[in-house]
């Protein structure tokens, strides 16, 4: 008896490039047993008349990050069944997401559009691109100008991703060596990845350290060496994993906040205050994190622009930050003079 096959493993970026698609082709809208049974992403997933309820959540959270994009995603009530929300038809209104007409691009700032999506050819967007630039050329915008040059070729994600998301695939244990923040060296982790999910811009590995017998979430790009795949399987028990690791994130994220105090009109109050919420006399921001250590690290490199008022933590984190620059400085200058 032959074994079915497995769903395949959709990119996060696909997913939600092909709904935003979708949405874009359809007049009336789509519900959301359609969009869940047709969009690439989910339909490899869904369960015709079976539990879809992860599926679902899914596209929720999918629906708040598009709209977080800026897209105008809306929601249509059917007048036969007010208030029923399986009924709900979702839809992007035609011309809401269209250039605005008196947006004319360049033949130079056509080229640079057309090379930027070709940076990506090799990478995990390749698919996305294709798409992209069929979208641009639907909009009328077409180039005739050949590209000169070359393109450079970046990746999508840290490097940890790919092996990371084999394993995921395989249901692998899989070893790397981990740099924990305030810590010196390494050490070698022995994981069994259950989810990998992508929070505040980074990505993070969920799994179960073999080490200590528990879950924990490590953030990629904190690993410092090749993740190597090992022969060993395991059986995930549970489900829905990349949910309860999100949950997680959110709740560290909404648990930890610091109050910074920003120079008037410098490039730190230009950019914290975008992230943060403006409290006192509107020269301070108060910003979440789910990192201590990133953000002092982000907030050192800003010197004299930044004070931090709160938490002690953090404070104390930014200023060793800043004497080691200090230190680093008076090492050179004091070998320049011996020398």
């Amino acid at each position: 008896m032959a074994t079915p096959s497995k769903p395949e493993r959709i990119p996060v970026e696909e997913r939600l490039f092909s709904l935003v698609l979708a949405l874009l082709a359809t007049e009336g809208g789509l519900t959301k047993n359609e969009i869940l049974s047709t969009v690439q992403g989910y339909r490899q997933r869904f369960q015709l008349g079976g539990d879809n309820s992860s599926l679902e959540r899914q596209f929720e959270r999918d629906k708040d990050d598009i709209r977080d994009l800026g897209v105008p995603l809306e929601t249509v009530e059917s007048p036969l069944e007010p208030g029923n929300n399986q009924s709900l038809r979702y839809l992007i209104p035609k011309g809401s997401y269209d250039l605005p007409q008196d947006i004319v691009f360049s033949a130079k700032e056509i080229t640079l559009l057309t090379l930027a999506a070709t940076v990506w050819r090799e990478g995990s967007l390749s698919g996305e691109t294709r798409r992209a630039l069929m979208k641009l050329r639907s909009l009328g915008v077409e180039s005739n100008e050949a590209i000169i040059g070359y393109a450079p070729k970046l990746s999508a994600r840290e490097s940890a991703f790919e092996p990371l998301n084999i394993a995921l695939e395989r249901k692998a244990i899989v070893t790397f060596s981990y740099l924990k923040p305030g810590e010196r060296a390494s050490r070698q982790r022995r994981v069994a990845p259950l989810a990998l999910v992508q929070h505040q811009g980074r990505w993070h590995l969920h799994g179960i350290d073999q080490g200590a017998d528990a879950p924990r979430t490590f953030l990629l790009s904190r690993i410092v060496d090749a993740v190597r795949i090992t022969p060993r399987t395991f059986e995930p028990q549970g489900t829905d994993f990349a949910a309860r690791a999100l949950d997680e994130l959110d709740a560290i994220w909404n648990a930890n906040v610091a109050v910074v105090e920003l120079a008037p009109g410098s490039d730190a109050s230009v950019r914290l205050a975008r992230r943060g919420e403006a409290i006192d006399d509107g020269s301070s921001v108060l910003l979440h994190y789910t990192d201590l250590n990133i953000l002092a690290d982000e907030l050192a490199g800003y010197g004299p622009e930044v004070l931090v008022r709160s938490p002690d933590a953090l404070r104390d984190a930014v200023r060793q930050r800043l004497l080691a620059v200090v230190a680093a400085h008076e090492d050179r200058q004091e070998a320049r003079e011996d020398g």
